[in-house]
């Protein structure tokens, strides 16, 4: 048990109704279909192949109740030894926010990375998002470039970051 009364956990196939309540409940969030989520966690502990292939791993945060009310998707992509990684996506429940979820899901997905063999850590973020930016900040993300009018409704910029990870 981490934080008040809640746990990290890796995601299973019995989450995904949870996992897409709370996605589609953060109109920040990227929306995905549930195959793709479903794709993750059928796939998820299964090394990146070594021609380079796409790993994701889905993170979880539940209450003491059982009740995913946050998640996390990282993704690593090429060989064991030199591989990229992304966080790319990232939901909480508005209930639960600014209590540590969002922190903890985004070290657990560093670590995830970590261990799939990845030396960074990069992510994309509304330039509109302070709260998350100042959370990717604290975890030690440094702003690495913007994309002009990367996101529509509303068009916004997407602020790109970056985390070095120590392997």
């Amino acid at each position: 048990m981490n934080g008040a009364g809640w746990r990290v956990r890796a995601g299973r196939e019995a989450d995904l109704a949870d996992v897409i309540a709370v996605e589609r409940a953060a109109k920040e969030a990227p929306h995905w279909s549930e195959a793709v989520y479903l794709a993750i966690v059928r796939t998820q502990g299964i090394r990146p192949r070594e021609d380079g292939g796409v790993q994701r791993g889905l993170i979880v945060v539940e209450d003491n109740a059982g009740r995913v009310v946050g998640f996390a998707v990282g993704m690593v992509l090429g060989a064991q030894t030199d591989c990229l990684a992304s966080l790319e996506n990232v939901a909480v429940e508005m209930r639960v926010r600014r209590k540590g979820v969002g922190r903890a899901l985004c070290e657990a997905v560093a670590e995830w990375c970590r261990e799939q063999g990845a030396r960074s850590l990069e992510l994309e973020v509304r330039a509109g998002s302070t709260g998350a930016i100042t959370l990717y900040e604290r975890l030690g993300f440094v702003v690495a470039g913007r994309r002009r009018a990367y996101y529509e409704l509303p068009t916004e910029d997407a602020v790109l970051m970056r985390m070095e990870l120590d392997t």
